[in-house]
């Protein structure tokens, strides 16, 4: 059945939802006619008379039939709107609340314009032509009554078999998050309303043919037939209660729990109290909360690992990143003699005070929006503009070095750092090979910003900036000392830098509180026990001469 309306619905298109709607109003004449049958049951009546109360029935249904296309025309705008091309999230949105609701919107129309237009004027008319008391209208009244109801409830039924094609064809163009509205009849309701309905109506039909094969007539309806009624109803009602418990209890339990998964409750599980339908479905329920436990879990490794930022484009894009030239600010830190630290304590004690250590920097770092992009033992490396642009990347490390600066002040007595802050271009994405790859950025900037990092060692200074960096500023970080330009390894010019006051070697002396170590005085530190020689491009750098420190603006800055 489902084919063959999905076929229709591809061959007629826009003129599905209206053509269907219009066919399967045409049930109500079967409807007319078994009511007519119903009625011949309980009262004689020659054949001219049936054919003449059919007639008239037939009339009045089609008039209502009028009624009824004109109400599917209007409820029908929004799908015909959105078939017709408009399929923005209103439109989608709309057209969707239309199909769901039409047969519920359908059904509430019952009680006003069939009663009026049918059902009254039918029972008037068939008493009169019948000759029969004033009551009896009353009594052909209940019984057009009942074949309404049950029009009602197939009309209902029908209405959203044959509009799921259009409904299925909506669904997939709604919005992820919407909200659904009111709710329809609901499939509780449905039961308790269908089921009593049908018995009730085989109840009446049964008590008919018994009433016409013993020649009674509609006035000799008496306590039996409302007797058979009640019994079918309560019989009915009571069975449906019992299946509509069996079926919903588990369901409301599964829509609570999705409720509770919705909000992040992701260890939330649904009993399994059978083996049938409701059983398998709970157990599927459970097992794909697992999995999204599982998937969470995992998440949660990612971003430890690589950092959340990583993970979503890693999560989006695959695990092999193509190379983008982003424009950012690289920060490097390291720990002034970490390798005589690490002679005098234990490997447990050395990882412990890392990660005390790292559990007090990363976070200052993304708070100013970094990334913890690599650690080497007691070196860190922070970017700040990849994989997300930042516009203000130079002021955001700045920001992110000048707390670290004091935070680590505050908080150890004997533990030093050196930072370097460099900007510029460099080339973000996976590196790697033999099934590891990395997140990672490569380019000048980065080894600058390393080099200039060893620098702080020469200086004294616990923060250097360089002046590609202090030019991209647009926030008030305090006044910044000029520091001598240095050749660095790798770079055809000096690279000219910067120490910002608050935390530069003369406002907070040199790390074992004397003055900064530069020129000779850096060349004994390195000589000291403790400490590793450097050689190369590790070795001490040549300040230039005849430049004069200065802030941001020019002017000239007291050295102490």
């Amino acid at each position: 059945m489902d084919r063959v309306l999905r076929y229709a619905y591809r061959r007629l298109g826009r003129r599905y939802p209206l053509t269907v709607v219009v066919l399967q109003f045409q049930i109500a004449h079967l409807l007319a006619l078994g009511g007519i049958v119903l009625l011949r049951l309980y009262q004689p009546m020659s054949n001219e008379t049936f054919v003449l109360l059919l007639v008239v029935a037939e009339v009045l249904v089609a008039l209502d039939n009028v009624s009824s296309t004109l109400l599917a025309r209007r409820l029908l705008r929004p799908v015909r709107a959105w078939l017709d091309g408009a399929r923005d999230r209103s439109a989608t949105t709309a057209a969707w609340r239309a199909l769901t609701s039409l047969p519920s919107d359908y059904t509430r129309r019952v009680p006003t314009v069939p009663i009026a237009l049918v059902i009254i004027p039918f029972a008037v008319f068939a008493t009169l032509k019948l000759d029969l008391p004033p009551w009896s209208a009353l009594a052909i009244l209940l019984g057009m009554l009942l074949t309404l109801s049950y029009g009602a409830l197939l009309r209902f039924f029908f209405l959203e078999s044959l509009l799921r094609p259009v409904l299925e064809d909506v669904a997939l163009q709604m919005p992820e998050s919407f909200e659904p509205g009111r709710a329809g009849v609901s499939l509780r309701r449905r039961l308790l309303i269908g089921l009593p309905a049908i018995n009730i109506l085989t109840g009446v039909i049964v008590a008919g043919i018994e009433m016409n094969r013993h020649g009674a007539k509609l006035d000799d309806l008496g306590p039996a037939v409302v007797i058979a009624v009640a019994t079918a109803f309560v019989i009915s009602l009571e069975l449906t209660i019992l299946l509509s418990r069996s079926i919903f209890d588990p369901i409301d339990q599964l829509r609570s729990a999705t409720e509770r998964v919705g909000r992040g409750d992701l260890s939330t599980r649904v009993p399994v109290v059978s083996n049938d339908e409701t059983g398998r479905l709970a157990q599927s329920f459970n097992d794909m909360v697992a999995g999204l436990e599982e998937r969470e879990r995992l998440h949660e490794a990612f971003d430890a690992y690589v950092g959340p930022d990583v993970t979503e484009m890693v999560l989006r894009d695959g695990t092999h990143l193509h190379g983008e030239e982003h424009e950012v600010s690289v920060l490097v830190l390291d720990i002034r003699d970490f390798t005589a630290m690490a002679e005098q304590a234990s490997a447990g004690r050395i990882v412990d005070f890392l990660n005390e250590f790292y559990g007090l920097v990363v976070p200052i770092i993304e708070r100013r929006g970094g990334r913890a992009d690599k650690y080497v033992g007691d070196g860190l490396l922070a970017i700040f503009g990849a994989p997300e642009p930042l516009a203000d990347h130079a002021d955001r490390a700045v920001a992110a070095a000048l707390e670290i600066a004091v935070a680590i002040r505050d908080r150890y007595d004997d533990v030093h750092v050196g930072i370097g802050v460099n900007s510029g271009p460099v080339v973000a994405g996976t590196v790697g090979g033999g099934g590891h790859v990395e997140y990672t950025v490569i380019g000048d900037a980065v080894n600058t910003a390393d080099r200039v990092e060893q620098v702080t060692r020469q200086t004294g200074d616990t923060v250097l900036v360089t002046e590609a960096t202090r030019a991209l500023l647009r926030e008030e970080h305090g006044r910044f000392e000029n520091r001598p330009a240095v050749k660095l390894k790798g770079k055809s010019e000096r690279v000219q830098l910067w120490a910002p006051k608050a935390v530069s070697a003369t406002a907070a002396g040199s790390p074992d509180g004397t003055e900064p170590r530069t020129g000779e005085h850096a060349r004994q530190e390195q000589s000291r026990p403790g400490t590793e020689p450097r050689t190369g491009e590790h070795a001490p750098v040549e300040p230039a001469t005849g430049e004069h420190p200065t802030d941001p603006r020019g002017e000239a800055v007291p050295a102490s």
